[in-house]
């Protein structure tokens, strides 16, 4: 049996699709589409450098492109501050008192946490937002009210 181009071209963009659903990266599909479009130009009679030159063009620039939308690359942000590795990110707490070191007790999820400010100014009581966590130490910063 004797497969065309055209076919290896179509099995490397299963291979590829296949790939990206097993690991979720989406610059997979983006490579699948070049190899789509080397298909495409196999089923055109070009030759095999020029399906391989639109591969590569539709390939890396839909690579390029899905970067560009992006945004580039984002500057990331460190777990102990990141709400999609910690889930108390972003949660309030209630501040009694202050202590001369700069830290403080609360009651949060049925237990005794040490916080640390981490707003501008002065720390003060009243309510909180989580900003960190390290450790067993929370940072947190004031609620900043309307008005």
């Amino acid at each position: 049996m004797d497969w065309s181009p055209s076919t290896w071209w179509w099995i490397a963009a299963g291979a590829l699709v296949a790939a990206e659903l097993s690991t979720g990266t989406f610059y997979l599909l983006m490579l699948a589409l070049g190899a789509a479009a080397g298909a495409l130009a196999a089923h055109a009679g070009l030759g095999l450098n020029a399906q391989m030159l639109s591969a590569a063009l539709i390939g890396g620039g839909a690579v390029a492109g899905w970067h560009l939308k992006r945004g580039g690359t984002r500057p990331r942000q460190h777990a102990a501050e990141n709400r999609d590795v910690n889930l108390d990110i972003g949660e309030q707490v209630e501040v009694q008192e202050w202590q001369a070191d700069g830290t403080a007790s609360v009651h949060y999820r049925g237990a005794r946490w040490t916080v640390r400010h981490a707003g501008n100014g002065p720390p003060r009581t009243g309510q909180h937002v989580i900003r960190g966590v390290e450790g067993n130490r929370l940072h947190v910063e004031p609620v900043e009210r309307a008005g």
